[in-house]
């Protein structure tokens, strides 16, 4: 008998319709009254949060990974089932599977339409998370997003559309695996990344993203006595306008730590171009390159950083670029 940890955090999936198609909370999370009956799997449900994803804070993800912690190392848990809103589910999904060891599964999953709509698609994919969390060959996997049957790691799942049920994504890779009628099959696993457990998330890191024409005045407006970190989504492989670039510097020469990512939707973002403002330019001067993540989840990973301890420019870069 599988014992699989249920965590209701709220989101879509908790939502229901009213007559005039405005989508809100219930004060009960309607997934509670589900009746899943799964051969050889026990459920063991808590609604820990009842918000809607735009909700979610750092503090929020910390108490969940403080209470899957616990679960699996004091109370028998064989995996773990989180249903969330899709808004920032990757955001949460790559924070757990960046602060908890690989191990037993932890699966994520939400809605596009609330329980409500016609075609609702909220109790199918919650069955189809604890499938995926029940089955043996979900472990040391990382933490796992399961969205319309396709099952996608977080470490690069992303939200690309903003209501399709099809919207959560695996740009470049393609899912790790999908879910029939009776199988469950994956086709790759992703390769190990660093694990840092935190018991804090402070941290004032914006995102500032580049276009063309961009000047350093965005740049210049950062207090850089309230700032612990700033992301960069850059053009291309990683590259920003030369006034940008030279804006950039002042930050760097306070010992502000720059992360880079693309604004690009496919590839990967690395130090190529040698050109004022070029990737490789910005790669000597400091900026670190964080590949094959977006800037959400580049900002979510300098937090964990350095709320882990790592305070040298070394430590930081190699966690960074891992």
């Amino acid at each position: 008998m599988k014992k699989i940890l249920i965590l209701h955090t709220g989101g879509t999936i908790s939502m229901a319709e009213d007559a005039q198609g405005h989508v809100s909370p219930n004060e009960s999370n309607p997934m509670s009254a589900v009746n899943m009956q799964l051969d050889e799997v026990e459920l063991v449900t808590e609604d820990i949060f009842n918000l809607p994803s735009p909700h979610i804070t750092l503090s929020d993800m910390l108490v969940l990974k403080n209470r899957l912690k616990k679960a699996f190392l004091t109370e028998s848990f064989d995996g773990a089932v989180i249903t969330h809103g899709t808004d920032t589910l990757e955001e949460t999904a790559f924070f757990l599977d960046t602060t908890l060891e690989r191990g037993k599964p932890i699966v994520m999953t939400g809605a596009m339409r609330s329980s409500n709509e016609l075609g609702t698609d909220g109790i199918y994919n919650f069955l189809s998370a604890i499938r995926v969390a029940a089955d043996e060959h979900s472990h040391d996997r990382g933490v796992l997003v399961v969205m319309n049957d396709e099952i996608h790691s977080a470490r690069y799942v992303t939200k690309t559309h903003t209501t399709n049920v099809s919207t959560f994504q695996t740009p470049t890779h393609g899912p790790l695996g999908l879910l029939t009628k009776n199988k469950i099959i994956y086709f790759h696993n992703d390769s190990e990344n660093q694990h840092l457990d935190v018991h804090s998330v402070h941290g004032n890191v914006p995102i500032v993203k580049a276009f063309a024409g961009m000047s350093g005045q965005i740049l210049d407006l950062l207090d850089l006595d309230k700032l612990d970190g700033i992301v960069i989504e850059a053009l291309g492989a990683g590259n920003l306008p030369p006034i940008a670039s030279q804006s950039l510097q002042r930050l760097l020469d306070a010992g502000v730590p720059v992360v880079l990512v693309s604004r690009c939707f496919n590839g990967i973002a690395e130090p190529v171009y040698a050109y004022q403002g070029g990737g490789s330019q910005l790669y000597d001067a400091g900026v670190m390159f964080a590949d094959e993540v977006n800037s959400q989840k580049a900002r979510l990973k300098l937090i964990i950083g350095l709320n882990a301890g790592l305070e040298t420019p070394s430590q930081l870069r190699n966690f960074m670029e891992n």
